[in-house]
């Protein structure tokens, strides 16, 4: 070996004795220690589909249970509801929501796949979240849309009430004496609003009934309002301005997707249909005006990275502007998207903003908290000063998240 490459094995070797010494000294997070840091943290999800977020085991009983099967298995089913490696844009995408939502046709099922989508969403440490759906693509079998809505409405009840009861039960064999280990009065281990959506391809005549239909749960469950679908096929989202003015009269908060194809322009149209939050929205980070724009309106962006990618919108994760947005004051979200599509949890999406796209933990922690800030929850403030109180009283255990 020469002199050259020994003085740099001899640098590399005390770095590395360095690095060890801050890790054991406890300056440095190790990766477990990272993840269970992540884990514990209660976390916020705001875009969450629920018909992208299906149990594949759930999705086997429901097709075999409907005749729709065809001999598939559990690996088949799996395959079907997962996101294809390479899909070439937003439309390639939606075909992976093609199967659950052949499956979610009838009251006991939406009821069924809430409820699991609850309880899922609860293992990963989320103690707020947003799970929407469109209502108008569950007609197929003659269900009505105030049915629909009442059967995603009770899924919610019935998750909520079933993480409730593994957290009591949970409680009281700790404490050993059958009773919950938690103050009267305290938070509920998972909260959960709702947000109907209506379709880019249907009449907007139609979505405007979606709109009332949803108005019409509008408070305790049922809480925003949004437009989704294939952005490229169907870009005018002012087609539904109808929809919107309805559902924003019934004190509905407003989101929109856009952005997943189109670019920077679209989601600078979005911006007409005046949204408290926008879907995705992340390639506005081409326009320098736009970005001024959302952050001057105080308009969110609730993004997905790892769902971008899947559509095309990136090449790369470490492409995606999360980190850019944050540093540039933009108010933004993190979530999912489609937890079985894109075979992902939000602890996974959280993993991704530290180690590829850049975020601090402090940074993390912020984008977290702001969720709660922008949460749909009908002016329910006493609820938002819980919740905030609730992660503030982790932030301030847990010195690694303080700015």
């Amino acid at each position: 070996m020469g002199h050259a490459s020994e003085a740099a094995a001899e640098a590399n070797s005390e770095a590395n004795s360095e690095a060890a010494a801050e890790v054991a000294a406890g300056l440095v997070a190790t990766p477990d220690e990272d993840d269970a840091l992540l884990r514990r943290m209660p976390k916020a999800e705001l875009h969450l589909h629920l018909d992208g977020s299906i149990r594949p085991e759930t999705a086997l009983a429901l097709a075999r249970e409907r005749g729709l099967d065809h001999g598939l298995d559990l690996a088949a089913i799996g395959a079907r509801l997962a996101a294809p490696a390479g899909t070439r844009d937003q439309a390639e995408l939606l075909h992976a929501f093609d199967l659950p939502i052949a499956l979610m046709q009838d009251a006991e099922a939406l009821r069924r796949v809430t409820a699991e989508l609850v309880q899922d969403a609860a293992s990963d440490g989320t103690r707020y979240a947003e799970i929407r759906w469109a209502p108008g693509l569950h007609l197929a079998r003659g269900l009505g849309l105030r049915d629909g809505i009442a059967a995603v409405a009770q899924g919610a009840r019935d998750g909520v009430a079933a993480v409730e009861a593994a957290g009591a039960a949970g409680a009281a064999g700790a404490a050993g004496d059958g009773t919950l280990a938690r103050p009267q009065g305290q938070l509920p281990r998972v909260v959960v609003r709702l947000i109907a959506v209506a379709m880019r391809f249907d009449d907007p005549r139609v979505n405007v009934r979606v709109a009332e239909a949803a108005a019409g749960f509008a408070g305790e469950w049922l809480t925003g309002f949004d437009l989704a679908g294939p952005e490229g096929a169907f870009p005018d989202a002012l087609a539904h301005r109808a929809a919107f003015e309805a559902a924003r009269a019934a004190g509905l908060g407003i989101t929109v997707h856009a952005g997943e194809w189109g670019g920077a322009a679209q989601v600078g149209r979005a911006l007409a249909l005046d949204p408290a939050r926008i879907a995705h929205g992340a390639p506005a980070i081409g326009d320098s005006g736009l970005v001024a724009e959302l952050r001057e309106r105080n308009v969110t962006l609730d993004l997905c990275p790892t769902s971008n990618v899947r559509a095309a919108t990136f090449a790369r994760l470490a492409d995606h502007p999360l980190s850019r947005f944050v540093r540039a004051g933009v108010p933004v979200t993190l979530s999912t998207d489609a937890r079985t599509v894109l075979g992902l949890t939000l602890v996974d999406e959280y993993h991704n903003a530290l180690r590829v796209l850049g975020l601090s933990l402090p940074e993390l922690w912020a984008v977290d908290r702001h969720a709660l800030e922008v949460a749909f929850l009908a002016n329910d403030e006493p609820l938002r000063r819980s919740l905030l109180g609730a992660f503030d009283t982790f932030a301030a255990a847990e010195p690694r998240v303080a700015p």
